[in-house]
């Protein structure tokens, strides 16, 4: 009896340390939510202060403007496809800054994640370099970038597409960083045998490993750079956003080219967005079927 009574007393105290570890878990969580609440409140508080006082008071009013503008569209709808064909070079041109954004922040993401990862970098020492530079790239939101651009350049698509690039390279760059993490360093090895430079070293025994889940986060990203370049219009950037922003600006009399204009971003983000899940669906169930 006294050995069956020492044989449960190790699952008895594993019990306790996971009931303690959940009890832990649920009071940090309980902190933490306490904690969200109370800044949600106190900023909720200071915008109202900073407003006049008017923040709770217009919160009611909050769907006024959208009705309006939906009305008018409503109203004017015969002149959509119009204004749909007089907008749609704006709305290729924020496709082109996302997509060339895209395609060059990948590139540079590739390279610094290749010199950021454990065992693959070219210089050791500088991993900690290369990856607080992705830190500060993807840290710094785009429209600070794009303000900072267009004040040096001025207006138009390029200090958009630059801005947009930075933002790219850092976030994808940490995101590839991790996948090449996971790639087996093998041929990598077999490959330093033989002599092959640090790039064959890359380009033969990692990439092939790692190109599919690097292609599928390139895909997401670029729904969001389209999202990002049609917001970076709004600071005259160029673009469909501008157009919007002058549509808005005008008011009434134009809600309906900004309801126009509100659509057709709307089903070119759905686009794109069920396009890259399918192309990264059979980008991931392809590299199954073959694993």
């Amino acid at each position: 009896m006294a050995d069956l009574t020492h044989a449960h007393r190790p699952t008895t105290d594993l019990h306790q340390s996971y009931m303690a570890l959940v009890g832990r878990r649920r009071l940090y969580s309980g902190i933490m939510l306490a904690i969200f609440v109370a800044l949600m409140v106190s900023g909720f508080n200071l915008a109202a202060s900073r407003n006049g006082g008017s923040f709770w008071g217009g919160l009611p009013n909050i769907l006024d403007y959208p009705s309006e503008v939906v009305s008018e569209a409503l109203s004017k709808a015969s002149e959509i496809p119009g204004h749909i064909v007089t907008y749609f070079p704006a709305l290729l041109e924020t496709v082109n800054i996302a997509a060339v954004a895209t395609l060059i922040g990948a590139l540079f993401a590739v390279v610094l994640s290749l010199l950021s990862t454990r065992g693959m970098a070219a210089f050791p020492r500088l991993t900690g370099l290369f990856r607080r530079t992705m830190d500060v790239m993807r840290a710094v939101p785009e429209i600070v970038i794009a303000l900072l651009l267009i004040f040096v350049l001025g207006g138009g698509p390029v200090p958009a597409m630059i801005a947009i690039a930075v933002h790219t390279a850092g976030a994808l760059g940490k995101l590839f960083s991790e996948v090449n993490e996971n790639a087996s360093l093998k041929p990598v090895e077999g490959l330093q045998s033989v002599g092959a430079s640090w790039s064959q070293r890359m380009l033969l025994g990692v990439v092939p490993q790692v190109a599919p889940n690097w292609l599928s986060y390139a895909l997401l990203r670029l729904e969001i750079n389209i999202r990002a370049s049609a917001i970076l219009g709004f600071v005259g950037a160029g673009g469909l956003g501008y157009e919007l922003k002058v549509a808005i600006q005008w008011g009434q009399g134009k809600f309906d080219e900004a309801g126009a204009m509100f659509l057709m971003l709307f089903l070119t983000i759905v686009f794109f967005d069920q396009l890259s899940s399918h192309v990264r669906d059979r980008l991931t169930h392809g590299q199954r079927v073959k694993g």
